[in-house]
């Protein structure tokens, strides 16, 4: 049976738990080569292990992404290996502290915006050329529905979302002409630690699975997908334009 990632290399952050590990396994599981990224070791070779159960194979990259020379570093090697990129699944994140802003400080800020913001921008920054070398880079973005609504009490994790959603849809202009494709995938509430975080009282059994969420983004990752710039809503399995305020 032919799988439709087959030779294809995926770069997932954030790769050790939740989505990141589902979406990982899931490019595994239609036949990509993964790169993985996370700060912890454990989970990435729990990964390692998951996919080679489904025969496939994993390289593990225990990287912090604050350490942007590490992101060079991850970008050089993959050139020097491969010569391209064909799939970067920009995932990993902080939820950072549910607070008022004004009882926040600004280096707490300042961290959130680093892993969310900074470090994206350090991969796009980093792969972009590794992407241009395949015959069809797919990048997609894990953003938040919190990035439109301006929670309260979550403003640096609102706020980096929403930053990271204008960087990708900028860099979805800027390479529209090219065989590169560029999107965001919002997928709401979903049973994850990060959730269990912000919502210790909710009942995670009335929560889809980070497993349930990882086969809506392998289809953004494959080469038959045509849409850039987009966003696209889990929760109501839609695809959507971006548009100004009316």
């Amino acid at each position: 049976m032919t799988k439709p990632l087959a030779d294809r290399i995926a770069l997932v952050t954030g790769a050790s738990r939740g989505i990141g590990f589902a979406t990982a396994l899931a490019l595994a599981k239609a036949g990509a080569h993964i790169v993985a990224t996370a700060r912890t070791q454990g989970g990435l070779e729990e990964l390692d292990d998951e996919i080679r159960k489904l025969g496939g194979s994993a390289t593990l990259v225990p990287l912090n992404l604050t350490d942007t020379d590490g992101i060079a570093r991850l970008g050089a090697g993959l050139h020097e290996r491969y010569g391209k990129l064909d799939i970067l699944v920009g995932n990993a994140g902080v939820l950072g502290p549910s607070s008022p802003i004004g009882h926040i400080e600004l280096k707490t800020f300042n961290d959130v915006m680093a892993v969310n913001v900074s470090a994206n921008f350090q991969l796009i920054r980093c792969m972009e050329p590794l992407l241009k070398q395949s015959d069809a880079g797919r990048a997609v973005f894990i953003t938040s529905g919190a990035a439109n609504k301006a929670t309260a009490y979550v403003s640096p994790y609102a706020a980096s979302k929403a930053a990271l959603e204008t960087l990708a849809r900028a860099w979805a202009q800027e390479t529209a002409n090219t065989k590169l494709r560029v999107n965001l995938f919002n997928p709401g509430p979903v049973r994850t630690r990060m959730r269990a975080t912000l919502m210790p009282g909710e009942d995670p059994a009335t929560l889809d699975t980070p497993e349930q969420v990882a086969e809506f983004i392998v289809p953004m990752c494959a080469p038959d997908w045509t849409e850039t710039g987009k966003f696209y809503d889990y929760k109501t399995r839609t695809l959507m334009s971006f548009r100004a305020p009316a």
